[in-house]
């Protein structure tokens, strides 16, 4: 059977349909614009019932250029169909409605209409008519941040006249309002001479979604004269077939404001509060209602949006949010770990981990701090790897930081489905015991840390991981700019080495705003780490950088030392060689002719510069030896003295349980060879060091003298002859010189 009222808007509909064709053709032309400009990639999947909600702002600009008695009679058919609707839909009757952009606007025009109608002369002599008795604007604890001292800034009241009335702290929910508390402020603040003006009441408070008692708080406000408000989530289920009482009592109040945008997925769609007052011309006073029939023309892209959707599909969009919510209550009972703070209507709008086992309770100081950064880093986790889930950040007087998951706000705008519920406690089981542990083993660390002397260990609370550690060098001489910039240096190289191991960890240079600087933070930990072990490869790396450094500013100083030096020898050793040759050798024609009679063979040495040694040695042990005899290069200290089984991961401790060894076998080569880069190994006897740098005379040397050259062959072709008769001697002997009569 149809409803009579859902039959009579629906002809009222077709009769508005006939307008909207006189401007749907010139609509279509100038919408296309912006449908190019805006995307896809880059809009928000608002659905067909969206878009008919952004349809609705482009046609209301072409309905207010309508002749005068059109636009009258459309904009009221608008208003008076969508003010019906939504009363029958939310079982508020006889009320009226007021569209607003922000959701604080109703509840401002509310309280304008409250001072008019309890003062009296208040449209005539204004503000001074409040001095006789101040009027009391209470409101829950939990009520939205900054909700009161909006309403009396914007109203011209003292915050005197605000007062915020605490929740239950021995009896009952500690999220709603303390009903005994509030009927004793208001006795007091009556027999002081105030008026208590309205109440403002939670149906689903912003953080938990707990609703107050708002039956009991109904019949407070008819005892003492006061206006009841009410907001929250928990409005929205008030269109289902089943609501429990303590929401029900919702449709007594005096003004409710329901935010129709959230709960459906409709963008850029008003708010609504319903209110009931008898009297037009304080309402419009108040301006809850206007003149101007333009100002009408903001339902509109409500009421092509509610019409779309039906009856039907609007209870369908809050019952499937109001069953994920019980869906995800389910599953998180079995997770010791999590604690849920629900509200009414079993929907749980925040969820936060504890740390597991007595055990942990109280260990160290700032443990609140602690697990506050633990679970927003849980919080962002779970947005990353579940982004249809729409969980966010809030922050509750008693539990602290915590993970919300409000379908009703969310649910219709990201396409929230079961299954993403399935998903989310799936990643949160397998996130919170990674919680779990890194919440365990940052004491160990901390005490680890401690034990060694160039280590510092940084205590920063906000830090979702490990902890914090800096390396600081052992250098006294340097003044405080100096050290601080070697320090910067130091941990900076030492944390690009500890992102290059394989390991599981992340390491980096911590929050972006974060107190710390020049730290190398670590990330969340699992059950199997080895913290002694971390701690040690942290302290060895940074022992190895700051040597490395020290070592290559001596070598500056040794090299151009050395460089000096070897310049100086070698200008001695060619004036030598000149000497012993004598003036006739320099002369080209005539000392080609005398080395061929003469052959000369020079005492003059080579030399090589040792880099390690800082020294000039000569180079007859290379001709003779045919290699380097440079001394062997030490072996640095390990980083790491464990040892490893096939597979197994740095910092992993053997047999420790939750291993993946066997998923990891890939990466043992890779780490083995990390290993082998950083240990520099002994060099044999046939190779040349890197550190070894050889240097010779200008004019080379001859190693042999010829015996009996040919007379046909040159000088060149006779040297290449005997080096390689000297080439074929046994290594490590001399080859014997012939001794020639000339």
């Amino acid at each position: 059977m149809v409803d009579p009222t859902l039959a009579e808007m629906g002809k009222n509909l077709n009769e508005a349909m006939k307008i909207l064709e006189d401007v749907y053709q010139h609509h279509v032309f100038v919408t296309s614009l912006p449908v190019r400009v805006l995307s896809p990639s880059r809009m928000q999947n608002v659905g067909e019932q969206g878009h008919m909600a952004l349809l609705g702002h482009s046609l209301a600009a072409y309905i207010s250029v309508l002749d005068r008695e059109r636009l009258r009679k459309l904009i009221t058919r608008i208003a008076s169909d969508t003010t019906l609707w939504l009363c029958r839909l939310f079982r508020y009757e006889s009320g009226s409605a007021y569209y607003h952009e922000d959701d604080r606007e109703g509840l401002l025009k509310v309280c304008r209409l409250v001072i008019n109608t309890r003062y009296e002369d208040y449209s005539t002599e204004g503000y001074t008519v409040l001095n006789s008795r101040q009027p009391v604007i209470y409101q829950s604890a939990t009520c939205r941040p900054g909700l009161g001292q909006h309403l009396c800034s914007q109203l011209g009241l003292p915050l005197s006249s605000l007062c915020t009335v605490p929740c239950n702290t021995m009896f009952g929910s500690q999220h709603q309002m303390d009903i005994a508390l509030l009927d004793k402020l208001i006795r007091e603040d009556v027999e002081t001479g105030k008026l208590p003006l309205l109440l403002i009441a939670n149906a689903g408070t912003p953080g938990a979604g707990h609703t107050d008692k708002l039956g009991r708080l109904k019949e407070l406000c008819e005892q003492y004269g006061m206006w009841l408000h009410i907001e929250g989530v928990i409005l929205a289920t008030l269109a289902l077939g089943e609501v429990s009482s303590p929401v029900t009592a919702a449709t007594s109040s005096d003004s409710m404001t329901l935010t129709l945008g959230p709960w459906l997925g409709l963008p850029a769609v008003p708010a609504v509060t319903l209110y009931r007052h008898e009297d037009p011309a304080l309402s419009l006073a108040a301006g809850l209602t206007s003149s101007q029939p333009v100002e009408k023309l903001r339902a509109l892209p409500l009421w092509l949006s509610l019409q779309y959707l039906g009856h039907d599909g609007i209870v369908e969009k809050i019952r499937h949010a109001v069953e994920l919510s019980q869906q995800l209550l389910e599953k998180l009972k079995t997770l010791a770990s999590i604690k849920t703070s629900v509200g009414h209507n079993a929907m749980p709008s925040s969820l936060y981990s504890e740390s597991s086992g007595g055990s942990v309770e109280g260990y160290f100081a700032g443990e609140r701090e602690v697990l506050d950064s633990l679970n927003r880093w849980l919080c962002e986790r779970l947005a990353q790897l579940v982004p249809a889930s729409g969980v966010d950040i809030v922050e509750l007087e008693d539990e602290g930081t915590c993970v919300r998951f409000t379908p009703l706000m969310t649910a219709a705008a990201l396409g929230t489905q079961r299954c993403d519920v399935d998903l989310l406690v799936e990643r949160l089981t397998e996130l919170v015991p990674v919680l779990n542990c890194t919440l365990r083993l940052r004491l160990d660390f901390r005490e680890e840390v401690y034990r060694h002397s160039a280590l510092s260990y940084i205590e920063d609370l906000s830090w979702p991981g490990l902890g914090a550690v800096r390396y600081e060098p052992r250098i006294e001489e340097l003044n405080d700019s100096k050290r601080q910039l070697e320090v910067e240096k130091i941990n900076s190289e030492l944390l690009v080495k500890l992102g290059d191991l394989d390991a599981d960890l992340i390491f980096s240079t911590g929050l972006e705003f974060g107190p710390e600087k020049d730290c190398i933070f670590i990330g969340m930990a699992t059950e199997d780490l080895d913290v002694a072990e971390l701690v040690d490869m942290i302290a060895a790396l940074g022992r190895d950088i700051e040597e490395n450094g020290r070592l290559l500013e001596n070598m500056t100083e040794v090299v151009r030392k050395g460089i000096q030096e070897a310049e100086l020898q070698l200008q001695k050793d060619n004036q030598d060689k000149l000497m012993e040759e004598g003036v006739l050798r320099q002369i080209p024609l005539v000392g080609s002719v005398l080395n061929w009679f003469s052959p000369f063979q020079s005492t003059v040495k080579g030399r090589t510069f040792n880099l390690a040694a800082g020294s000039l040695d000569s180079t007859e042990p290379t001709y003779s030896m045919k290699a380097q005899t440079g001394g062997l290069a030490s072996p640095e200290t390990p980083t790491s003295s464990a040892k490893r089984l096939p597979g197994q991961r740095l910092f992993r401790r053997e047999g420790a349980g939750g291993s993946d060894s066997h998923s990891e076998t890939s990466s043992v080569g890779q780490a083995e060879d990390l290993s082998r880069e950083r240990v520099p190994q002994p060099t044999p006897p046939y190779l040349v060091p890197d550190e070894a740098v050889s240097m010779a005379p200008e004019i080379s040397e001859t190693p042999q003298v010829p015996a009996k050259p040919e007379p046909t062959q040159e000088n060149g072709e006779v040297g290449t002859q005997e080096g390689e008769q000297e080439e074929r001697q046994p290594e490590g002997q001399e080859a014997p010189v012939e001794k020639t009569g000339r």
